[in-house]
């Protein structure tokens, strides 16, 4: 079966985790890089990739590499890609963004338009024609350049795999699913124990908990833009990947999670949101503050992220919170917290220390995924269970 190469962006932070989904889904890792992840797949990879992954933002079909260190180089580099393998005569195909890090050849406008003539010149050679109506799939491509080194990619995916399909209601500053979903996967919670989100917001972090402890796929109802490349991957493919994904969903499963917000129309979007995603079920949700964050179960998890204080006028408020969630933890008996932050005296006002702190790039902002481990709870006696 013919190979192919992907590209799955992720942020900066996090590679580790979306290297490990990848490797979990049974493929073969090329080269992992700050903020993104390279592996080899079959046809298959296409369809699954793009259902199974929850950290990756997108999943990007490598096309070509090379060295441009003009724009004569980038034309012919481009040129020289065999896009008629990808692009039927009727696609419609554009350079939808370009960034470019350390590299003679910079500037963002110039490098699609340098991009899109090279592509029509080799188009016009294999199809023999000299013009294009592309009224056919969209094929949209994404180039970086690093240090005189270009990639290309081809956006299988179109938006990005944080939209998930069931965040309709949005309560202000929300975390990414994809975000939210690997802060989740760097802790050792699971299926069976509880966890709280005393800032839930949207209810990001308690729904890609569900999710995560039912085996539900992240992308299984939403659309993808390679569906529609029938020439390059057969439907089959995508029937297939669904199917697989429909037959892991654990259905006879008792989850404990648990949203908490001040504002209750925040929680009135966050149980929709909720019951849009089918875990609504899974989840409570509650008007409440921090300082009542009171469980009477051991071993709980609390992962949440809290106000960061990027509006100024949040910023007074921010050592009376934190002192609050500090004091609300030490409450709580035997359980862990993992909190995201940007404030950089977070660790002062909760009156922690951490057990590890990881740096994590939310979009342009520095955070910390600040790790306080609880002790792990007995292990239960198999012939005589709790």
């Amino acid at each position: 079966m013919e190979s192919f190469e992907f590209i799955c962006p992720c942020h900066f932070g996090l590679e580790a985790v979306l290297k490990k989904e990848i490797t979990d889904l049974g493929y073969t890792i090329t080269s992992v890089e700050d903020g993104k992840v390279c592996f080899s797949g079959d046809v298959n990879a296409f369809a699954r990739a793009n259902i199974f992954l929850r950290t990756a933002e997108r999943v990007l079909l490598k096309v070509g590499s090379f060295r441009a260190e003009s724009f004569e180089d980038l034309f012919q580099g481009t040129k020289s890609i065999p896009w008629e393998r990808y692009l039927p005569e009727d696609a419609r195909f554009w350079v939808a963004k370009a960034n470019s890090v350390k590299s003679k050849v910079f500037s963002p406008s110039d490098i699609q338009s340098v991009m899109k003539k090279a592509m029509v010149e080799r188009m016009k050679e294999h199809y023999h024609t000299t013009w294009f109506n592309e009224t056919g799939a969209s094929f949209p491509v994404r180039v970086s350049i690093l240090k005189d080194i270009v990639t290309v990619g081809l956006d299988t995916s179109g938006e990005s795999l944080h939209k998930r399909g069931y965040r309709k209601m949005i309560a202000k500053a929300p975390i990414e699913e994809t975000l939210a979903a690997a802060l989740i996967m760097l802790t050792p919670w699971n299926r069976d124990r509880i966890l709280v989100d005393p800032f839930c917001g949207s209810g990001t972090i308690p729904i890609e908990a569900a999710m995560i402890g039912l085996n539900i796929a992240p992308g299984m109802n939403r659309e993808f833009l390679a569906e529609s490349w029938t020439g390059l991957i057969p439907k089959k493919s995508w029937y297939a990947a669904v199917e697989e994904a429909n037959s892991k969903i654990i259905t006879d499963c008792e989850l404990n999670i648990q949203g908490y917000d001040l504002d209750n129309e925040v929680i009135k979007a966050a149980r929709q949101n909720a019951e849009d995603a089918g875990v609504l079920e899974h989840i409570h949700f509650q008007q409440r503050d921090v300082a009542d964050l009171r469980n009477p179960k051991k071993y709980g998890f609390i992962i949440t992220n809290p106000p960061y204080g990027e509006r100024l006028e949040d910023l007074k408020t921010l050592p009376a919170l934190y002192r609050t969630i500090g004091e609300s933890f030490k409450g709580l008996d035997s359980w862990s917290m993992f909190l995201i932050t940007s404030y950089e005296d977070a660790l002062n006002a909760l009156g922690l220390t951490p057990d590890k702190n990881r740096k994590i790039y939310n979009g342009m902002i520095k955070t910390y995924f600040y790790s306080f481990m609880g002790p792990k709870p007995p292990k239960r006696n198999r012939q005589n269970p709790e």
